[in-house]
C-alpha cells in the first residue's frame, strides 16, 4: 500500500529495492510480489496500474529468468496495457518491459507496439527515445518478428518529424540504419529506398536555426564527424548504405550552402560504406568535386569538403595517395592560416593530412620544409592547446611516412615535446598523452645515434608523470615510449626495470576494467613487456596477469550481466586470446609457453563458451593444442636455454604437453559436441598413442586421464552422447588395457575413464557392459590400491546411472566378492548423485540389508544418517519400497536399520 500511495521518487526507489531482492529471491518464493503485480497493473485505477507496471519493469529487467513461466500471462496483460493510449506512463513501462523480453514477443504484440509509440510521442518525447531501444533488441534477437513489419517500422520513423527533440530524431534514424544493414533485400523488395532518401533529404541539408551552428561547424569540435547525436550524421549514415549520388550530385549542385555541404556528407560516408566501387570507378571525378569544395566562398561547406577528403584519405588507399600532387598544395594552404581558422575547422584538416601522409613514404619529402615549419609555428606560437596537440599528432605521423628525413628538425621538435611534459596540469592532460605517443614514434623512426641520447631522459620523464598523474590513457602511453625506447637504447632502461616493471603488473593485476580504458591500458602493457622485457619470468607474469583480468571481467559481466560488461569482456578475449596464441607458436623459451598455456586453459574453465563467441576461435584453438603436442612450436625446436639438458629439455617437453592435453577436455565442456568433434578427432590419437605400453608411466598416466576428462565433459554438453558412441569403438581397447596396467595410476585412471564412457554414450555401449563388469570383476580380486577401488565403485555408479534396467543392481554386485564395502559406495554415491529414483536406491538398500552390520562403525553411520535423510525427506518413496517388499523381508529391513 505504501508503494501504490506515496511520490514517484520514493515508488521508483522502493521498484529498485525490489529489483535487487528479485535477483536473490525468485518471484516463486516471493507470492507477496506476485500478488502486487496481479492486483496492481489490473487496477481499475490509472495510477495504480502505472506504479504496478514500474515495479514490473524494475524486477523483470533485473531478472527475467524466474518469470519464464508467467510470460504468456504478461504478454496478454501487455496487449491490453498497449492499448490504453490515455495513460503514456503506462505505455512507457510497458515497453521497457517488453523489451526485457524480446524473445517471446509476437506479431500481434508489434502492431500495438507500433501504434502505442505514437501516442507516447505525443505526450513524452524523451520517454520516447528510450522506449525505441525495443526495436533494437528485436532487430538483435528476433528479427523475424520484424521481418512482416518492416514498412510499417520505417514509415514510423520517418513521421519522426523535424519538431520531435534531435534524441528521438536519431534514435529513428539510427533504427533505420539497422534495419537496412540487416535486412536490405526486403527494404529494396518493399520500395522503401525512395521513401527513405526523401524523407532524410530535409534533415541532411537542413539550415541550422538562426544564430546557431551544426555541432560539427562549431568553434569546440573535435572534428571527427562521428557525432552520433546529431541527425545529420545519423542521416548521412543511413544514406551510405546504399549508392545515393543521384541525391549527392542535386546537393553539389545547390545555390544552398547547406546543401552542398549535405551532398559532401555523402560522399564522405559513401567512401566508407562503397570503398571498392569508388576505388575502381569514381575516384577521380569524386577528388575534384571535393577538392572544388575546398575553395567554396562558405566555410560550412569547406568544413565538410575537409571531412570529405579525411574520409578518402583514410578508406581510399592506397590509391587516393597518387593524387599527391594535387592535394597536398590545398592542405598546406589550409594549415599556414592555422592562428586565423576555427579549431574545428582546423581539425578536419588535421585528420585529412594526417590520413593522407599515411602512405606517402619517401614521397614526402618536397613537402618537408613546409609542413615542418607550419607544426613548429603551432607548437610555438599557438596558445590554443587542442592546435598544438593536433600538430603533435601530425609530427607523428610525418615522421612514419619521413623517417630519417625528419632528422634536421628534430632537435626543436624534442625541446617542444619535453615542456609539454613537465607540467602537471589537468588541461595539459590530452596534449601530453599525444606527445608521449610523437615521442614512440620518433623513437622508432630517426635513427637510433640520433635518439639514443635523449632515451634516458625520455624514461625519466614517463616515470615522472605516472608518479604525479593518475591516468590510466597516460600510463599506457608511457607504456609504449619504454617499449620504442628498448629498441634503440635498451640499457638506460636497466636501472628502471622494477619501478616499470611494478607499475605495469599491478595494471595488469587491477581489477579496473569496466571502462575500455584501463582495457586499452592492460593491452598496451602487455606488449611493452613482450618487447621491453626478454626475461622469461616476467613474460610468464604479464601472461598470468592477462589471464586473471580476462576472468575477472567474466565475473564482472556474471555479477552484472550488462551489454557494455559483456562487450568488454568480448573486447579483452579479442585482444588477449590471439597474443597467446600467437605466443604458443613462436615463443621460444618452454616455460614462457607453458605459462600461456596454463593461463589460457584458466580462462578457457572460467569463461567457458565466451571464449568461442568468435567463430575463428575454436579452430585456432584445437590447432594450437594440435601443435603442441606434434612439438611443431618454436620451443620444442631443440631451441631454448643451452643450459638445460637433455633431460630437462625432455621434462619440459611432456609438462608442454600436458598443459596442451588439459585444455582439450576444458574446450570439450565449452562447445556443443558436434561442433568440437572433428577437432576433437584429430587430437585423439595424439594423446591415445601415449597409453602404448612402451611408453613411460607418466605418459600413460597422461593420456588414459586425459581421455577420462573429455568423456567425462563430454556428459554434460549438447551432442556428447553422439559423439561419446562414436568414440567408444576406438578407446575402449586402450581403456580396457589401462585396466590392466602394472602402475596404479594408470589402472585408476583407466577405471575413471571406462565409467566416463558409460555414462557419456549412454545406451550406446549397453552391449559392452558385460565384458566391462568382468574386467572390473578381474580387477577388484586383486587390486589393493584403495585410490583404484573408490574410482571403480564410482565407475559401477556411472554405468547404474547411465543405464539402470541395463545394469540391475543386485546383478551388478553380484560380481564382486565380499561386496559390502563396494554396496555402501553405490548406496552413498546414487543418493549423492541425485539420478535415480529414491525408490531404487531404497530397493538397492533393502535387498542387502543384511550385509549393513558388516560396515565399520564410520561407515555405519553414515548409512544411519542417509536412512534418516531418506525417510525425513522422501518418506512417501520409502513407504511405497517398504509395502512392496515381502513381509519376511520387511522384517529384515527393520532389524538392519535398529541395528545401525
Amino acid at each position: 500500500n505504501i508503494c501504490l500511495t506515496c511520490s514517484h521518487t520514493v515508488q521508483h526507489s522502493l521498484s529498485q529495492l525490489c529489483a535487487v531482492m528479485v535477483k536473490h529471491e525468485t518471484p516463486d518464493r516471493w507470492p507477496a510480489l506476485l500478488q502486487l503485480l496481479n492486483q496492481s497493473t489490473k487496477s481499475s485505477n490509472s495510477h495504480d496500474r502505472q506504479v504496478g507496471l514500474l515495479l514490473l519493469n524494475k524486477v523483470v529487467d533485473s531478472n527475467p529468468e524466474p518469470f519464464k513461466p508467467h510470460y504468456c500471462q504478461l504478454l496478454q496483460l501487455f496487449s491490453t496495457v498497449l492499448q490504453d493510449h490515455n495513460n503514456p506512463t503506462a505505455l512507457y513501462y510497458c515497453i521497457l518491459t517488453l523489451t526485457a523480453i524480446t524473445a517471446y514477443t509476437g506479431s500481434e504484440e508489434m502492431v500495438s507496439l507500433i501504434i502505442a509509440l505514437k501516442h507516447l510521442i505525443m505526450a513524452d518525447q524523451v520517454n520516447t527515445s528510450e522506449a525505441m531501444e525495443v526495436f533494437n533488441e528485436l532487430m538483435e534477437s528476433e528479427v523475424s518478428i520484424i521481418v512482416p513489419h518492416v514498412a510499417d517500422i520505417v514509415r514510423f520513423c520517418l513521421e519522426v518529424g523535424v519538431e520531435c527533440l534531435d534524441s528521438l530524431r536519431v534514435k529513428a534514424l539510427s533504427c533505420i540504419a539497422f534495419l537496412i544493414k540487416l535486412k536490405s533485400k526486403t527494404v529494396l523488395k518493399q520500395k522503401l529506398l525512395n521513401p527513405i532518401l526523401q524523407a532524410i533529404f530535409p534533415v541532411l541539408t537542413a539550415v541550422p536555426p538562426a544564430g546557431e551552428q551544426d555541432p560539427e561547424d562549431e568553434e569546440d569540435d573535435s572534428g571527427d564527424g562521428t557525432d552520433n547525436d546529431n541527425p545529420k550524421h545519423c542521416a548521412a549514415q543511413v544514406r551510405k548504405s546504399f549508392i545515393t549520388m543521384p541525391f549527392a550530385q542535386t546537393c553539389l549542385a545547390s545555390e544552398n550552402p547547406y546543401q552542398r555541404k549535405g551532398g559532401l556528407m555523402c560522399l564522405a560516408v559513401l567512401a566508407e560504406g562503397c570503398a571498392d566501387h569508388i576505388r575502381t570507378k569514381m575516384l577521380s571525378s569524386m577528388l575534384q568535386t571535393v577538392c572544388q569544395s575546398l575553395s567554396d566562398s562558405n566555410q560550412v561547406v569547406r568544413s565538410a569538403g575537409l571531412f570529405a577528403l579525411g574520409q578518402f584519405s583514410e578508406y581510399l588507399q592506397p590509391e587516393v595517395s597518387k593524387y599527391c600532387a594535387e592535394l597536398m598544395p590545398l592542405l598546406l594552404g589550409y594549415l599556414s592560416s592555422l592562428n586565423q581558422a576555427k579549431a574545428g575547422h582546423v581539425t578536419k584538416a588535421f585528420y585529412a593530412l594526417e590520413n593522407f601522409m599515411e602512405n606517402l613514404g619517401s614521397d614526402i619529402e618536397p613537402y618537408l620544409p613546409t609542413l615542418m615549419e607550419t607544426m613548429l609555428s603551432a607548437l610555438n606560437n599557438t596558445e590554443n592547446l587542442k592546435i598544438k596537440e593536433l600538430a603533435v599528432s601530425a609530427i607523428g605521423a610525418i615522421a612514419n611516412a619521413a623517417k630519417e628525413l625528419l632528422v634536421p628538425y628534430f632537435t626543436p621538435v624534442i625541446e617542444s615535446l619535453k615542456g609539454f611534459l613537465t607540467t602537471t596540469t589537468e588541461e595539459m592532460r590530452s596534449l601530453q598523452t599525444q606527445s608521449l605517443d610523437t615521442l614512440s614514434v620518433l623513437a622508432r623512426t630517426v635513427g637510433k645515434d640520433v635518439f639514443s641520447p635523449l632515451a634516458a631522459e625520455c624514461v625519466r620523464l614517463g616515470l615522472n608523470l605516472t608518479d604525479t598523474i593518475d591516468d590510466p590513457d597516460l600510463r599506457r602511453c608511457t607504456y609504449s615510449l619504454y617499449s620504442a625506447v628498448s629498441t634503440v637504447s635498451p640499457d638506460c632502461l636497466t636501472p628502471h626495470l622494477t619501478a616499470i616493471t611494478t607499475v605495469m603488473l599491478l595494471a595488469l593485476k587491477s581489477n579496473e576494467g569496466i571502462t575500455n580504458a584501463y582495457i586499452d591500458e592492460k593491452e598496451d602493457a602487455c606488449d611493452a613487456l613482450g618487447e621491453i622485457f626478454p626475461h622469461e619470468d616476467v613474460r610468464r607474469a604479464a601472461f598470468g596477469g592477462m589471464g586473471q583480468f580476462c576472468r575477472a571481467q567474466h565475473k564482472v559481466w556474471k555479477d552484472n550481466p550488462t551489454e557494455a560488461n559483456h562487450q568488454a569482456l568480448q573486447k579483452l578475449l579479442d585482444v588477449v586470446l590471439p597474443c597467446f596464441l600467437e605466443t604458443v607458436r613462436t615463443e621460444h623459451e618452454r616455460q614462457v609457453v607453458m605459462g600461456v598455456l596454463e593461463s589460457m586453459n584458466g580462462i578457457i574453465k572460467s569463461c567457458k563458451e565466451e571464449v568461442f563467441r568468435n567463430p575463428s576461435r575454436l579452430k585456432e584453438v584445437s590447432h594450437v593444442i594440435r601443435d603442441v603436442l606434434k612439438k611443431k612450436t618454436a620451443c620444442q625446436d631443440g631451441g631454448g636455454d643451452e643450459a638445460d639438458d637433455e633431460d630437462q629439455q625432455a621434462e619440459y617437453d611432456a609438462m608442454l604437453q600436458e598443459f596442451a592435453g588439459e585444455g582439450i577436455p576444458l574446450v570439450t565442456s565449452s562447445v556443443p559436441a558436434d561442433q568440437f568433434a572433428p577437432f576433437l578427432n584429430d587430437l585423439l590419437p595424439l594423446i591415445m598413442s601415449k597409453a602404448k605400453s612402451s611408453c613411460t608411466v607418466a605418459d600413460r598416466s597422461f593420456s588414459v586421464g586425459t581421455i577420462g576428462e573429455i568423456l567425462d565433459a563430454l556428459v554434460n554438453v549438447s551432442g556428447g552422447q553422439r559423439v561419446a558412441g562414436r568414440l567408444s569403438n576406438r578407446l575402449l581397447p586402450v581403456l580396457v588395457a589401462g585396466v590392466k596396467d602394472s602402475d596404479p595410476e594408470v589402472r585408476n585412471n583407466s577405471v575413471f575413464a571406462l565409467g566416463c564412457l558409460a555414462q557419456a554414450a549412454g545406451p550406446i555401449v549397453v552391449s559392452d557392459y558385460p565384458m566391462m563388469l568382468s574386467v572390473f570383476s578381474n580387477l577388484l580380486a586383486k587390486e589393493s590400491d584403495l585410490r583404484v577401488i573408490d574410482n571403480l565403485c564410482a565407475a559401477l555408479c556411472r554405468m547404474i546411472m547411465s543405464n539402470v534396467d541395463a545394469v540391475p543392481l543386485e546383478q551388478a554386485c553380484s560380481h564382486f566378492t565380499p561386496p559390502v564395502k563396494l554396496i555402501f559406495n553405490i548406496t552413498m554415491n546414487l543418493y549423492s548423485l541425485q539420478t535415480q529414483p529414491i525408490t531404487k536406491i531404497w530397493r538397492f538398500c533393502v535387498d542387502y540389508s543384511s550385509l549393513f552390520c558388516l560396515l565399520s562403525a564410520e561407515n555405519q553411520n553414515a548409512l544411519a544418517m542417509l536412512m534418516k535423510e531418506l525417510a525425513q525427506h522422501h518418506l512417501a518413496d520409502f513407504q511405497a519400497a517398504v509395502s512392496s517388499l515381502p513381509a519376511e523381508q520387511q522384517a529384515k529391513l527393520s532389524a538392519a536399520i535398529s541395528a545401525l
